[in-house]
């Protein structure tokens, strides 16, 4: 098994799809100074390495909300009774399962699970309550905070910077 090392370009390219995944293959290269092909080898491997897990759009949810629902933020800190791997395991497949929750974190110290969900309105949330925390034994606390406004919202790592070759 190779060892992925990454250079200044492999960052650049990072950063650059981190921005903007819409980019072109031609437009990519061109903004690193290499050639297409060159571009488009490269970010395969990185794909391949498993860096690049997808490519996905981001919605606008103060937009949409007023299309569509969606417009209930709720964040969610979880305490299990029983911490043993099964349990972990059993809850985080039960909520990787609910289209609604977002983002699933398990910490420390704390609560054992901090998730992010999304729902049309409270009575969606309060069924998506019963689902993952009323049905589940296990479940000891539940703690529930709204969004009353997204201040900030990114999905960016922090890479080191090269400098431009």
């Amino acid at each position: 098994m190779t060892t992925l090392v990454l250079d200044a370009t492999d960052l650049q390219l990072l950063a650059q799809l981190q921005t903007d995944a819409a980019l072109s293959n031609q437009a990519l290269a061109e903004l690193l100074h290499i050639s297409p092909p060159t571009c488009l080898r490269r970010v395969k491997r990185l794909h391949d390495a498993g860096l690049i897990e997808r490519k996905i759009a981001i919605l606008s949810v103060d937009k949409l909300a007023s299309l569509v629902g969606h417009g209930l933020c709720a964040i969610v800190e979880i305490t299990l009774d029983r911490q043993d791997n099964a349990a972990l395991e059993a809850f985080e497949q039960r909520v990787a399962a609910q289209d609604a929750v977002q983002q699933c974190y398990r910490v420390s110290p704390g609560p054992d699970f901090c998730l992010v969900a999304h729902c049309a309105n409270m009575p969606e949330y309060l069924a998506l309550g019963q689902q993952l925390f009323t049905a589940d034994a296990n479940v000891r606390n539940v703690k529930t905070f709204f969004s009353v406004k997204r201040s900030k919202f990114g999905a960016r790592l922090p890479l080191p910077e090269y400098p431009n070759k």
